[in-house]
This record gives C-alpha cells, sequence and structure tokens, in this order.
C-alpha cells in the first residue's frame, strides 16, 4: 500500500511540473535578503521566490546545507537545493557536489544535477574547462549534450544585466538566456542576495526547462554568491 501511495504521490508530481513548465516560456527567481546574514556576517541558506512573466509565484526554493559547510566553504560550498510547490510538496531538488573552484584546473569542474520529482535525475549542468569563459553543457538525463551555456567574458554586473546565452551544440543559434539582473547599488554592494530571469521557447521539453532552472542555481553560487561579502 506504502508503494502503490508513494507511485501515486511520485505521479502527482509529475503532472504539476509538466502542467506548469508547458505553459511558460519566462522565469524569474528572486533570492530574499537574509537580514542576519547583513548584520552577521555568516552565511545562512539562501531562499528564492520562483515566479512565472506575471509575477505569480509557482515555487520557492530553499537551501538545505548545515552551517559549517556554508561559513566555511562559502560559495564554492555543495549544496542540496529543494523547490516546493505552492502546496508545499517537494517538485525538484537539485545537488551540487563540492569540486574545484579554479580555472585552471580542467578536472572535477562545476556541476549540478537536477531531480524531478526528488530522487528521479531529468538533467545535469557541466561546466566545460576554458582559461577565460565560463561555458557550461546541459544534459539530459542519459548524460547525453542537449545545449550549451555561453556568458560573457567579463562577468561585471554593474548598471546592466549579465547574459548567459543559452545555444545549440553546434552554437550557431541562440535558443534562450539566463540573466543575473541589476538590483541596484545598495544592494548590490551590501548582500548577496540576486535576481535572475530565465527565457526559453514555449515548446521546449519541459525537462530541459527545470534543468535551466538547476543551471541558473549553479551560475548564481559560482559568480554572484558572494558579491556581497
Amino acid at each position: 500500500m506504502l508503494l502503490i501511495q508513494e507511485q501515486i504521490y511520485r505521479l502527482d508530481i509529475s503532472l504539476n511540473i509538466l502542467q506548469q513548465h508547458s505553459k511558460i516560456d519566462q522565469i524569474l527567481i528572486h533570492q530574499q535578503t537574509e537580514l542576519l546574514e547583513v548584520l552577521t556576517g555568516f552565511e545562512s541558506n539562501n531562499r528564492y521566490e520562483i515566479k512565472n512573466s506575471f509575477g505569480q509565484r509557482i515555487y520557492f526554493a530553499a537551501e538545505d546545507t548545515d552551517f559549517c559547510t556554508r561559513n566555511c566553504c562559502g560559495a564554492s560550498r555543495p549544496f542540496t537545493m529543494r523547490i516546493l510547490d505552492n502546496m508545499g510538496r517537494e517538485v525538484i531538488t537539485l545537488e551540487r557536489p563540492l569540486r574545484c573552484g579554479s580555472c585552471c584546473c580542467p578536472c572535477c569542474l562545476q556541476e549540478i544535477a537536477i531531480y524531478a520529482p526528488p530522487g528521479v535525475p531529468i538533467g545535469y549542468v557541466t561546466q566545460i574547462w576554458h582559461p577565460c569563459l565560463p561555458r557550461f553543457t546541459i544534459q539530459n538525463e542519459r548524460r547525453e549534450d542537449v545545449l550549451k551555456i555561453i556568458a560573457p567574458c567579463l562577468l561585471c554586473s554593474c548598471c546592466a544585466d549579465v547574459d548567459f546565452e543559452i545555444r545549440s551544440l553546434d552554437e550557431e543559434n541562440v535558443v534562450g538566456k539566463i540573466s543575473k539582473q541589476w538590483t541596484g547599488f545598495m544592494r548590490e554592494a551590501f548582500t548577496d542576495a540576486d535576481n535572475f530571469g530565465i527565457q526559453f521557447p514555449l515548446d521546449l521539453d519541459v525537462k530541459m526547462k527545470a534543468v535551466m532552472l538547476g543551471a541558473c542555481f549553479l551560475v548564481d553560487f559560482m559568480f554572484f554568491e558572494s558579491s556581497g561579502n
């Protein structure tokens, strides 16, 4: 009986993800400012509101990492990100392992795994070694390359957005982008709370939309998490 209930629960979550993602071509991610973190300087678990293009909240994301890991490893820390729907059910899980943070080392590059529902892998985002340009590959559940993410050489977000282009494997066509949005001088200078936007085709595979969501969190931690420290 418990096995049947778990299968029904997983099916319900899968249907919820399909319904949510099939209707959207843009996602907005707003990181919440943690007052205790601003006052003490100790890193706290990140929390985010995930909204559609109309500003309606569709998900809530909460980091699940212990105190020592957050404050010893900083932005390079491994983490589990739990994404909940508006009913409080965990619908997507993101897992980032501890990897090397140096661009000079081509081994043990950054990666994040996406599970939806939790426990069922649907894709991966892996860093491609490059001496200058941040590059990533978006993979499906079978570890097959599907898309690429390419960022500009300079990631300065002063008074302007920073766009990470999502391209086809041959890099000829731009199919979407992940944008780090400028939030104002005070917020950028004194906090690490960031806003992002993700754009993709409406008819893109819903699994790949979820994987792009995971890519956005990896980009945030790698390049913008420590900006306010």
